[in-house]
């Protein structure tokens, strides 16, 4: 049985409601002639700490076949980015003489990945009810 669009609705309001309220807050500042920095600031963060990266990234992923590429292919930048930041803060700390903490946060984040890739094993063995 197909969901209604009432029930799509129910789910996904916030969503449309933070990412309307981007675009609205974004519309009424170039209106406003806001200068375009002030703005772009403003914009990055209201979204994140209305989490409004994610809604949009939702409901681009459900535009069939073509959203969830979109996604991967604007979010994989982002993970590369910050990866890359992480090792250059590493080289920068161990310069300072910070090697052992280094290596203990590399160990940490080794363990939780290895735990979320566990996790994710785990929860496509088991059979769903």
């Amino acid at each position: 049985m197909w969901p209604s669009i009432r029930d799509f609705l129910r789910t996904y309001w916030l969503s449309f409601t933070i990412v309307g309220g981007l675009a609205a807050m974004v519309g009424v500042g170039l209106h406003f002639q806001v200068d375009l920095k002030v703005l772009a600031l403003l914009t990055l963060i209201a979204g994140f700490i209305t989490n409004g990266f994610v809604a949009l990234a939702t409901l681009t992923a459900l535009i069939p076949v073509v959203g969830p590429l979109l996604v991967k292919l604007l979010s994989l930048p982002i993970f590369y980015l910050f990866n890359g930041l992480g090792y250059f803060l590493s080289l920068l700390a161990i310069k300072k003489g910070y090697g052992t903490e280094v290596v203990s946060y590399r160990l940490i984040t080794i363990m939780f990945l290895v735990g979320v890739v566990i996790g994710y094993v785990i929860g496509n063995l088991l059979p769903l009810r």
